[in-house]
This record gives C-alpha cells, structure tokens and sequence, in this order.
C-alpha cells in the first residue's frame, strides 16, 4: 500500500489513496498501525482520500484518529486532502472547488508556491454549531459560553463549540505550564460529553492573537488542530478576548493559523499550509 506522509502545521496524518483501492476491511487497525510512531509510519491518525460521492465536489475525505476511532471533521488534515488532489491534478487545475467530509461540504482555495503545488490552503470550515444539544454536550440553555465544569475539586469555565467536532474551549493565564493531558483526558471523558469532547487550553498574547493547545479526543495533545482553532476564534469572540471586525492569529506547537468569523452566523474561514514530508510503502495488501 503506497501513503504519504503530510502535515498542516504540525497536525501529521498518513495519507492513502482510495481513489482506485477498495479500503474496506481491517482498515480502523490499519489506522492504529500505521500511526504508531515506534512501530508505523506516525502520525495523528490516517486519512483516506476518496472519490467523491456528490456531484459537483472533487474529492472525499475519511478521517481516522490513531486509535482507530473515526472523526467527521479536521482541517488540517482537509488542507492536505486539497493538497492531494491539487498536485496530482485531480481538480483538473481548479483552485478552487468543493471537498466532501463527514460534517459535509467544505470548500477549499489553494494558493500555489513557485514549484506549481499547493503551498497554502483556505478553508470554509463551516459555521459555528453553539446549541448544546447539537454540539452534543448537555449543558442547558441555548448557548454554553463561560460554563463551569468541576474537574478534580477545580471549576474551570469553558465554552463548548460544535465544528463538526465537538470542541470545549478554555482560557488560561499560561498555556505552556498547564497540565493539559492531566485535565484534557478527563474532560474528554467527562459525562458532560456523550461523545466525548475535544478540549482547547488558550492563553491571550495580544490583541486578536492567540496560543492553542489541544487535547483531541481519540488522540491525546496534537501539534495543531484545525477545527479547534476555529472553535477557538468562536470563543473568543464570543467572550470579548477578540475583536470581531478583525481576523485571529493562533500560534499552535506547529505553527500559526488565521481564522476569519464574522460573529454572526456566517462561516468561520481558516487558512494555514500543507506540507508533503514523504511518501513509502505500508506492507498491506490494497485490493
């Protein structure tokens, strides 16, 4: 099975090519052994590129976390799947053009760099899912902004964002001396979650500008994370640590991304890289 190996701002996944293949069977422990990084390839987890099922789209993307968990939606990894499709002219030269995901249409515009490959990408990321119920989380009333959760004898206030993953985001002084795992992992599991919550610790740098890091459900903390940036600039926007005319710059352990929301019920629009590292065999039989 030929993959190749690509990050956007650090959030690093194996890319397959299930444009001709049928990837059917085994293909959730496929995931677990290819994102090992003792024993795999490494990576956050694996990504099918598929052929799209809609008319009017270029290509599907099928995300796995590395625990073999399926997710509905990731960004970065989504900037890459345009990469993907763009540099082996799958988009037929098109810059810009629609991507099918689990959480639906995303629509995508590739900047070119001077080798004539896509360099940058900007995303539609869709538009902010705020209702609890829908996010799923089961705080009462029609927004979660600012709620308290009660880990460990700590009450930490959070605002809960749907991004076709659900996301719970935290404002903190200092983000780099946070015991992210200790209090991700038990919010990721927290009750209040019934399918489980991808958790976001911030601190505020300056003026619209941020430091993310991520605790992602099935995967513990990653470098980046596309939806939660987007559920970041929600939240703070939502709480006054944003300017809402302007757009947000978060610094992530992997790199900077720019989210752009109008604070209503728009979009929210991401723009970041997508880098090729390399490409290999896997020594799996593809049908």
């Amino acid at each position: 099975m030929e993959f190749v190996k690509m990050h956007g701002t650090g959030n690093d996944y194996v890319y397959v090519d299930g444009w001709g293949h049928d990837l059917e069977d085994g293909i959730e422990d496929l995931a677990i052994a290819v994102s090992h990084r003792h024993f795999g390839i490494g990576g956050d987890g694996m990504i099918i590129v598929r052929k799209p099922e809609m008319p009017g789209h270029s290509g599907r993307m099928e995300m796995y976390n590395l625990d073999g968990s399926r997710g509905k939606m990731c960004g970065n990894g989504l900037r890459c799947v345009a990469k993907f499709l763009f540099d082996r002219g799958r988009t037929h030269t098109m810059t810009e053009f629609n991507l099918e995901t689990d959480a639906g249409t995303r629509r995508a515009k590739v900047f070119v760099g001077q080798d004539g490959k896509a360099e940058r990408v900007r995303l539609s990321m869709g538009q902010p899912i705020l209702e609890p119920a829908r996010i799923p989380a089961a705080f009462e009333g029609a927004r979660a902004v600012e709620v308290p959760l009660e880990i460990d004898g700590t009450v930490y206030k959070g605002t809960a964002v749907g991004m076709g993953n659900p996301h719970f985001v935290i404002f903190v002084d200092d983000v780099d001396s946070f015991p992210v795992e200790a209090v991700g992992k038990k919010i990721e599991h927290h009750a209040m979650f019934p399918e489980r919550v991808n958790v976001e610790f911030v601190q505020v740098l300056g003026e619209n500008h941020l430091r993310q890091r991520t605790w992602e459900r099935g995967s513990g903390e990653t470098w980046a994370c596309g939806t939660g940036a987007s559920a970041v600039s929600v939240a703070a926007k939502l709480t006054g640590r944003a300017k809402v005319e302007a757009p947000v710059e978060i610094d992530l352990l992997g790199g900077r991304l720019t989210l752009e929301w109008d604070g209503a019920q728009g979009e929210v629009f991401m723009t970041g890289d997508a880098v090729e590292v390399f490409t290999g065999t896997w020594p799996h039989a593809v049908v």
